[in-house]
């Protein structure tokens, strides 16, 4: 009868695995080995505060979810220690944080991710991992329109101050 009550369990852990997958924008599959109690701490601080959902599972439980939701090509990965991060809105926060943190710590090692549906191996999260947040990039998109939005003020100004100045002649 424990055996029905664990694999049960098993089962519900499975389902909450996919909701979660389901209703994610991406994810990010880590081996997190070698960091100290005080780093995981930090990190898992850090991707809460961004929005991201960060922890442990077990592969064969990972990989029955993954499998549910079509993620099947990136169960190739889960072997070893395994933690994911999942992210509900932005992209590329889960991948930005966990391949910073991977910068630093070399036996800590991004494995593999995905966006939707379409998915990363450990290079595609790596360069994931190295595009700006969304925010910098409309900062940037603003930086870059804010100049020759100017200049286009400036030139209907002067045109303005012209004909002000041809009218009172």
């Amino acid at each position: 009868m424990a055996s029905e009550k664990i694999l049960q369990s098993k089962k519900a852990r499975v389902e909450e695995l996919v909701n979660l997958l389901k209703n994610s924008a991406a994810g990010v599959l880590v081996d997190y080995k070698g960091i100290t109690v005080e780093e995981d701490t930090k990190l898992r601080k850090e991707l809460r505060e961004a929005g991201v959902n960060y922890f442990v599972e077990k592969n064969s439980l990972l990989r029955f979810a993954l499998k549910e939701v079509g993620l099947d090509e990136i169960t190739g990965v889960l072997e070893g220690t395994t933690a994911i991060a999942i992210a509900n809105e932005d992209q590329t926060i889960a991948a930005n944080i966990l391949g910073k943190f991977a910068d630093t710590k070399e036996t800590f090692k991004l494995k593999a991710g995905f966006i939707g549906t379409e998915v990363y191996d450990e290079a595609g999260v790596t360069a994931l991992s190295k595009i700006p947040s969304k925010e910098v990039l409309l900062a940037q998109l603003v930086g870059s329109l804010q100049g020759p939005l100017q200049k286009f003020a400036a030139a209907i100004q002067a045109v303005a101050d012209k004909k002000a100045e041809e009218e009172t002649a």
